[in-house]
């Protein structure tokens, strides 16, 4: 258990940095400062307080990232309720079904969100709030909870008739082993399980990010990762919360231009992202560059390469406010290409590993230690790792971990808790993965995506992928195993096409030769024997990754 408590953390970041700015809404440019998201949170105990709600009550929350979600979030776990923060890209039904599994008792909404809801099929539900505007739009239970929202202004200005200062925040003793958040997975295998995290795993994920320097009182972030999910929750807004970082939220879609924008203009000292930020900013801003004549030429000079790579590293850096210390890479494999070309130009990035069962992070390497190719090391004091395999440094095995940050299971689903975590511990996740001496961790692929070459052989189908997914008029990839051969579905890059002025009847000849160049790179048993075109992209989860099951079978 780790010695620091998670409410306690917040409840003397508050008080320390009170005077310090806290939130702000990018598109608004409106800001709260720590004393006034403190004071906001006291409204919501209030709230919470005068219409019933008990700690260990379940309360969901789901709508795009804006300073009031993330009050909603802190106000539930420092008053003792659990939060279910619902990302705002599951469709309807699919939330529904979430606030009804999760035995949500009140929900907060964006207007957006709200207008797609069926208010009577939402069973325990005693009402529903629109989270910016505060406002009642639905009430099951004699107007209790309308009432005690009426009365919260008058009843906040006698509870505290001098003023709301530091002194008044005092948050109630909530253990760290209390449940804290009910985190839904994006469902990749088909259907959503409710993560059960503690306040002991929040913690450890925070204490980690704190000791390693990631955010510090006064240093600036933008988030533009969804604060639903566990990756963006833990570092895009409990670390920086905890020491006193200034939070910009985007709230908005991060195309490679816009987030461009907002980078240059907020300048954050730290940058979490997901690969596809990474790899759409190479292909739109790298690649063209590189791939001119001159330039192209000039790469095969020695020394004069090392004088380009520094200008494309510096425009790079650029392209990221130009003040951060490191980008950190996580929720998914980093395409191999765009990796190596980082490396090669002493970009500062790091990639980390980790799942929403960890709340999220198992391992992870600040940038000037990071090796190519692995997800860190894994976190020191905090999680440990073993591989199923007689040789763990060379055989890939599934990757088990324990520690810290492992959940308790999931929300009224025995029967998945026990297939993944067993009575001595260990959390079985599914990926396939090697272990170094020192732990770090290189990952293959995904156990349930492993295939068995006919010579016995284990082939990871997302490596294939990643080879196929950089080569010209190739959007995105899948190989699966068709009667006993891999078969690559492909979803054509129709863009580079047309820029290209290449037609749709040259699609055939186009992908057999891309198969042709493809099996050169890969092993004798990784051969695509055709390619199956694809008339529209993979069906995704809302964290953009290909529902693999819907095509695998």
């Amino acid at each position: 258990m780790m010695k620091e408590n998670t409410i306690k953390l917040f409840e003397r970041s508050f008080i320390d940095n009170w005077e310090l700015p806290a939130l702000s809404d990018y598109n608004t440019r409106q800001t709260l400062t720590y004393g006034e998201l403190a004071a906001d949170i006291a409204r919501l105990h209030l709230f919470y307080e005068r219409c019933g709600i008990q700690p260990g009550d379940h309360i969901a929350l789901v709508g795009k990232n804006t300073p009031a979600w993330v009050t909603v979030f802190m106000g539930t776990i420092t008053y003792g309720a659990v939060i279910v923060p619902i990302l705002q890209e599951f469709n309807a039904n699919d939330v529904q079904h979430i606030i009804n599994h999760s035995e949500s008792v009140l929900l907060f909404a964006s207007k957006a969100i709200w207008d797609t809801l069926d208010f009577d099929q939402l069973h325990r539900v005693r009402a529903a709030l629109l989270t910016e505007e505060r406002q009642m739009v639905a009430e099951k239970d004699a107007g209790s909870v309308s009432k005690a929202l009426f009365e919260l202004p008058a009843a906040f200005a006698e509870r505290y008739s001098n003023g709301f200062y530091r002194n008044d925040i005092h948050y109630p003793d909530v253990p760290n082993s209390e449940l804290m958040v009910i985190n839904y997975t994006s469902g990749t295998t088909g259907f959503s399980k409710g993560v059960m995290l503690t306040g002991n795993n929040l913690a450890g994920n925070i204490v980690y990010g704190i000791n390693s320097g990631l955010h510090r009182r006064g240093t600036r972030a933008l988030s533009f990762l969804p604060l639903a999910h566990a990756y963006g929750c833990a570092f895009d807004m409990l670390t920086p919360l905890a020491v006193g970082t200034h939070l910009t939220l985007l709230g908005r879609i991060p195309s490679p231009k816009i987030l461009v924008k907002a980078l240059a203009d907020v300048k954050p000292n730290l940058v979490i992202c997901v690969p596809l930020i990474l790899e759409k900013i190479y292909s739109k801003m790298i690649v063209p560059m590189i791939s001119q004549g001159a330039l192209r030429w000039a790469l095969a000079v020695p020394y004069l390469d090392t004088r380009i790579y520094a200008r494309i590293r510096q425009k790079l850096i650029e392209a990221f406010g130009g003040n951060f210390e490191e980008v950190i890479v996580g929720g998914a494999a980093l395409n191999a290409e765009v990796e190596d070309f980082l490396y090669k130009i002493k970009f500062p990035f790091t990639v980390g590993y980790g799942m929403t069962e960890c709340a999220p992070l198992v391992s992870h390497t600040p940038w000037r230690e990071f090796v190519p190719h692995s997800s860190g090391r894994i976190l020191p004091g905090i999680m440990e790792c073993k591989i199923q395999s007689d040789d763990p440094e060379n055989i890939p095995g599934e990757i088990c971990i324990r520690g810290e940050n492992v959940m308790t299971g999931y929300f009224h689903n025995t029967e998945a808790t026990d297939k993944v975590l067993h009575d001595d511990g260990w959390l079985h996740t599914g990926d396939m993965g090697t272990l170094s001496a020192d732990g770090t961790i290189f990952i293959r692929g995904r156990l349930k995506t492993m295939l068995l070459g006919s010579n016995g052989q284990n082939i990871y189908p997302e490596e294939i992928e990643a080879k196929l997914n950089n080569m010209l008029y190739v959007n995105e990839s899948l190989v699966v195993e068709r009667e006993g051969k891999l078969v690559a579905l492909v979803y054509p890059d129709y863009a580079a096409m047309d820029q290209l002025g290449v037609t749709r009847e040259h699609l055939p000849e186009l992908m057999e030769n891309i198969r042709i160049e493809l099996n050169k790179l890969v092993a004798p048993y990784e051969r695509i024997a055709r390619i199956q075109l694809i008339a529209t992209e993979f069906e995704k989860t809302p964290k953009r990754s290909i529902k693999r099951y819907l095509y695998t079978n």
